[in-house]
């Protein structure tokens, strides 16, 4: 900014300050400019009401100090009294002080709103009873654990890897993944083409951009199934096509008749229906794959949460050249690490690396650090086992409950994961009005429906997504009650 006349020798006139005034003259400059080019005999009022509105809005804050009349006036072109006049108005107001010699200062009576920022963070709703699925129990993240592996990975991590990080990853971390994975989930597992990510979503968008830059526009998702892959595709440019499933997965005459080359799936414990895709219909899955040149893109959202038996295999192991296999810590941590992994097909992989690169230039290299050691010294194992058991007793409470309030409901899927289904008997339907009287009676619940990508009705039996993991077995035997009480006064 420059201004004519102007004092610049560190020496103050009477009502200004001299040259430890920048910050203020910047800021009364900006908020009066546009109030200087106001009609002549309104030029007076509006150069007060904007200097006045500046100091409540908080833009000039307690204690800043104004440039002098004479750079102000200079600096806006407006007469030197218009200036001067505004200055004693406001500090006969309050809002300025002064003193001879002294400068023009922000004074402190004016108690400005100060600036808020919104939280805009998905929460859960404020409910007598949270049955929502998709939330771990944070209780459970190993603060102590996670806590010793930082100091140790600060004291160790060479200057270097705080540098910009290759866009897979470190490949401390990918090596230490690879063995993780194909230990437990029975992956093809090579370092080389696995690529860290910021959770599943992002796994999901990475693989929608370079799906649409080969020219494909469509992917299929299951139905009933995540609602977040419509989102996500359709800020790719690609169009998330519904198909439905059967008892054994992903039906196959509506996948093949559909003209898709790729789909979502989450064949180990399908959400939110529960079941496992069978044998026959893994193998199915991937010939229709091949038939097409086409990938399944396979979410492996808590596979490793199986409670009446081992997990079964990922996808991924049978054919690594048309399955990209993805995770995340989101339910064995905590979604907030903002932490997963991404394995995908050989022809794929430079594709997405290079759009990894473009995206972010790689996650943060000392999270990477950090969870590679968990990873190293066993303590991610022990944290799996931990929510397991706590899992598998919730889980066996839930049912319990259920059992108790609501005789003859069935469980249905696989005893796995963070949810289950329950089919509750038709004498409790039909199923809009029970989903309307537990919300009432603040039960928050979701309905099979619900988590359909198509506008399918509510129907007369009632089919609940109960979430288990996020509750105490008391909290979910309490919360089973209030349910049945909600129905009963219905």
């Amino acid at each position: 900014m420059t201004s004519s006349g102007t004092n610049r020798g560190g020496a103050a006139d009477e009502d200004g300050g001299g040259d430890d005034c920048g910050d203020g003259m910047s800021a009364a400059w900006e908020v009066l400019l546009p109030a200087a080019s106001a009609p002549p005999r309104a030029r007076g009022r509006t150069l007060q009401a904007a200097l006045r509105e500046a100091v409540r809005s908080g833009r000039l804050g307690q204690g800043t100090r104004l440039p002098s009349s004479r750079d102000l006036a200079a600096d806006l072109g407006v007469s030197r009294g218009l200036i001067t006049e505004a200055y004693e108005q406001l500090t006969a107001e309050g809002y300025l002080r002064s003193g001879r010699g002294a400068g023009t200062w922000v004074g402190g009576a004016v108690r400005a709103a100060p600036p808020r920022a919104r939280d805009l963070a998905p929460r859960s709703p404020a409910a007598r009873a949270d049955f929502v699925a998709g939330t771990p129990d944070l209780s459970l993240f190993p603060r102590a654990a996670w806590a010793a592996a930082q100091r140790g990975v600060l004291a160790e991590l060479p200057h270097h890897e705080l540098g910009y990080p290759d866009p897979r990853g470190l490949p401390r971390l990918r090596t230490a993944l690879a063995a993780l994975l194909a230990r437990r989930r029975g992956v093809v597992a090579d370092p080389e083409r696995l690529v860290v990510v910021s959770g599943v979503a992002q796994a999901n968008a990475l693989l929608g951009l370079v799906l649409h830059a080969r020219g494909i526009d469509t992917v299929g998702v299951e139905d009933p199934g995540s609602p977040q892959y419509d989102a996500l595709y359709a800020a790719s440019g690609v169009s998330a096509v519904p198909l439905p499933l059967d008892g054994e997965g992903l039906a196959l005459g509506p996948l093949e008749a559909s003209g898709v080359r790729s789909v979502v799936t989450t064949p180990a414990h399908q959400f939110p229906t529960g079941i496992a895709y069978s044998a026959r219909r893994r193998t199915r899955l991937l010939d229709w794959a091949r038939s097409v040149d086409g990938f399944v893109l396979e979410d492996d959202y808590d596979g490793d949460f199986r409670y009446d038996r081992a997990p079964v295999g990922a996808l991924q192991g049978l054919d690594p050249e048309r399955v990209a296999y993805t995770g995340s810590v989101s339910k064995s941590l905590a979604p907030g690490l903002r932490l997963g992994w991404l394995l995908v097909p050989e022809a794929l992989a430079d594709e997405v690396v290079e759009r990894k690169r473009t995206l972010d230039l790689g996650h943060p290299a000392l999270d990477q650090a950090l969870f590679a050691r968990f990873v190293e010294r066993g303590d991610y194992d022990r944290q799996l086992r931990r929510c397991q058991r706590a899992y598998r007793d919730r889980r066996d409470a839930l049912v319990a409950a259920l059992g108790e309030h609501f005789p003859g409901t069935r469980v249905t899927g696989i005893a796995a994961g963070l949810h289950v289904i329950a089919a509750l008997p038709g004498r409790y339907g039909p199923e809009a009005g029970f989903a309307e009287r537990a919300w009432a009676a603040g039960v928050a619940v979701r309905t099979l429906p619900q988590y359909s990508h198509t506008d399918t009705a509510a129907g007369p039996a009632v089919r609940l997504v109960l979430g288990y993991a996020h509750l105490s077995p008391a909290r979910i035997r309490e919360g089973v009650r209030l349910l049945a009480e909600a129905v009963r006064a219905g």
